[in-house]
C-alpha cells in the first residue's frame, strides 16, 4: 500500500527514528493524504475527524504545523520540531530540509499564495519565506532570513530582508 510505503521511506529519512517530532508530523500528514483516496465521502468522514484530532495534537505536542493539503516531495526533514508553520498553500521539492521556528506562508492576509519551494532546498531555523514567489533548486537559506522574493538556483538567501547571493560552484549531479 502506497501510504505506508510513503511513511516507511519518512522513516528512513529520520534515519530510524520513529520517536523524532518531525517524524509524527510526517506520519499525521501521510494519513491526512491517504484519506482523500477513500472516494465514499460517508466513510471518508470518520477518518476526517481522527486527522483532525491527531493533526491538533502533533500541532501541540511538538508545536508543527503542516497541513495534509501542502505538496511534499521525498525525503522532507524536519530537523529540529517547535515554531513550524507551513501554509496550506505551499509547495516543497524532493529532499528539503526546515528547521524549528521556520514560517512558510503568506505575505498578505488578501493574497492566498504561499512559496514554491523547489528541490534540494535547506531552510534555516528561525527563518520566514512569505508570499507569492518561487524558491529555486538547490538553494539555502540562512537562520533567521525573510526571504519575499524569488530566489533563483544555487542561491544563498541570507538576511533581513534576505540578499540573494550566488553559490560559488553549484553541487555535482
Amino acid at each position: 500500500m502506497k501510504p505506508f510505503a510513503n511513511i516507511r521511506r519518512d522513516l528512513e529519512t529520520y534515519r530510524g527514528d520513529w520517536s523524532s517530532q518531525g517524524f509524527w508530523a510526517m506520519a499525521v500528514y501521510r494519513f491526512g493524504r491517504w484519506r482523500y483516496t477513500i472516494p465514499n465521502a460517508i466513510l471518508r468522514k470518520p477518518f476526517s475527524l481522527l486527522y483532525k484530532l491527531l493533526y491538533k495534537s502533533v500541532q501541540i505536542l511538538t508545536g508543527i504545523e503542516l497541513p495534509c493539503e501542502v505538496p511534499i516531495g521525498k525525503n522532507f526533514r524536519i530537523d529540529h520540531f517547535g515554531g513550524i508553520v507551513v501554509s496550506g498553500y505551499a509547495s516543497f521539492g524532493d529532499d528539503c530540509v526546515i528547521r524549528n521556528g521556520v514560517t512558510i506562508g503568506l505575505k498578505n492576509i488578501e493574497e492566498k499564495a504561499a512559496p514554491k519551494i523547489g528541490s534540494n532546498v535547506n531552510i534555516g531555523a528561525g527563518a520566514k519565506v512569505l508570499g507569492n514567489i518561487t524558491i529555486g533548486n538547490n538553494v539555502d537559506i540562512g537562520a533567521n532570513a525573510v526571504v519575499i522574493a524569488d530566489v533563483p538556483d544555487n542561491s544563498i538567501a541570507v538576511g533581513i530582508p534576505a540578499r540573494i547571493i550566488p553559490k560559488k560552484t553549484a553541487p555535482e549531479t
